[in-house]
């Protein structure tokens, strides 16, 4: 029988909450360390962000892994990367193995995608001779012939997605480990990822794919495993997984976030959790109605003090782009944040986003408009969503939203009057 390509066993990871994580430690970080100490604190939080997890993905097998944020996905794709040690517990791998983790890492923004493409193909893990075999292949995939010979700080956000997956994709590995690749670019760059993700699968090597598109998940993966709260909540075909998602997809509606990685700033107050309620504040929401009125709440632990803070909400299409932007500041408002916990609420008023998928953006300011002091770029999924009645109204008798949940229609639903027709002729205007 063959040995499974994975094995984890009883593998768990624990943070302080309130803690500095460091992968090494400089003497700076030592002395401060030791000054932290001899000052009262209180007793550091632990948070397991990984508790007690335990499969095995055969060899050849493409495994999606799904859960909402802070879930503790990407902490085990880490651990398998090698990138952090578990708390307990051990992940055997068989087979050599590469990560696309996060798109882009190690490019120079100096060299040209020619140069790139060698460097980041050797920080991925490939050797010369591979990047060689595969070079015209990454810039076909990449579309970017043109620009080969062009330093990659001049390449649209487009053009270096695009070629850092390229990289990524062209990879050799029996086990390949994928975290949230499809999140980024357009439509059809999006299709083609996936028809890549679809041909190393049907190759023979593993796959885990992590990502919040289910239907790819579905179209990829014949298993999936659901994580909650850092525990495997059930592991099997994917279809019975995803049914046991979307059944407690309300969840999505409160994330804790003292654990979330992905984020910038100096980290002297940090966003610790955020809830999406009604307009009243009284219940979580797992969707938003079309032009319903919501309340984003957010938490905060700050660990000094902090004068002068602005708070700000984004929301952001699934693919990461900026639907709109607010920030108490505009609105003349900003806070001393004394040393402790603390949450603020932002009502937002009978948004007109169109029926789908979206997410967050969220920020403490310490320079309102200028500098964050914590900052969590993508974050969170929930639905915008339209009942429409048999006759195509919203209930309201309005047949002007009656195609919004057709997928036709931009992002920002426009209230508008159209005329009658005129007896009227178009006449050039005639310079002097």
């Amino acid at each position: 029988m063959t040995a499974p390509s994975i094995s984890i066993e009883g593998l768990s990871k624990k943070y302080r909450i309130g803690a500095l994580q460091h992968d090494y430690t400089t003497l700076r970080d030592r002395l401060a360390e030791m000054f932290r100490r001899r000052e009262p604190q209180e007793a550091d939080t632990n948070l397991w962000a990984l508790k007690d997890v335990t499969f095995d993905i055969p060899a050849g097998e493409a495994l999606g892994l799904i859960g909402h944020n802070g879930a503790g996905k990407s902490t085990l794709l880490k651990i398998l990367s090698r990138i952090t040690e578990p708390t307990e517990g051990r992940a055997i791998l068989r087979g050599r193995i590469a990560s696309l983790l996060e798109v882009g890492t190690g490019f120079h923004p100096e060299l040209t995608g020619r140069e790139n493409v060698f460097l980041n193909g050797a920080i991925l893990g490939m050797s010369r001779a591979e990047i060689v075999r595969n070079f015209d292949a990454i810039v076909a995939f990449a579309e970017i012939e043109r620009f080969l010979d062009t330093p990659v700080k001049r390449y649209s956000s487009g053009m270096y997605v695009r070629l850092a997956f390229a990289i990524a994709a062209h990879l050799t590995p029996e086990i390949l480990l994928v975290d949230e690749v499809l999140a980024v670019g357009d439509i059809e760059f999006q299709r083609r990822c996936l028809g890549r993700m679809n041909e190393v699968a049907r190759s023979g090597r593993t796959v885990v794919f992590v990502s919040h598109n289910l239907s790819s998940i579905e179209s990829l993966c014949p298993q999936s495993v659901l994580m909650s709260r850092g525990r495997v909540e059930k592991h099997g075909p994917t279809r019975e997984v995803l049914a046991r998602y979307l059944s407690k997809r309300g969840a999505s509606a409160v994330m804790d976030l003292r654990a979330f990685a992905d984020r910038d700033g100096a980290g002297r107050a940090r966003i610790t959790g955020v809830e999406i309620l009604d307009g009243r504040g009284s219940e979580p929401l797992d969707a938003i109605g079309f032009r319903q009125t919501f309340r984003v709440r957010l938490y905060f632990h700050a660990n000094e003090r902090v004068p002068g803070c602005s708070f700000g909400f984004g929301l952001l299409s699934n693919s990461g782009e900026r639907i709109f932007i607010t920030e108490s500041w505009e609105s003349g408002k900003t806070f001393d944040l004394e040393p402790g916990d603390g949450s603020i609420d932002c009502l937002v008023h009978a948004p007109n986003v169109v029926p789908g998928t979206y997410r967050f953006e969220l920020w403490i300011s310490d320079v309102p408009g200028v500098r964050a002091t914590d900052h969590l770029r993508i974050i969170g999924e929930i639905e915008v969503t339209v009942d429409l009645n048999a006759d195509g109204t919203d209930g309201t008798g309005d047949k002007r939203v009656t195609s919004l949940a057709s997928g036709v229609r931009g992002v920002i639903y426009v209230d508008t009057d159209w005329g009658d027709l005129e007896a009227r002729r178009y006449t050039p205007a005639v310079d002097a």
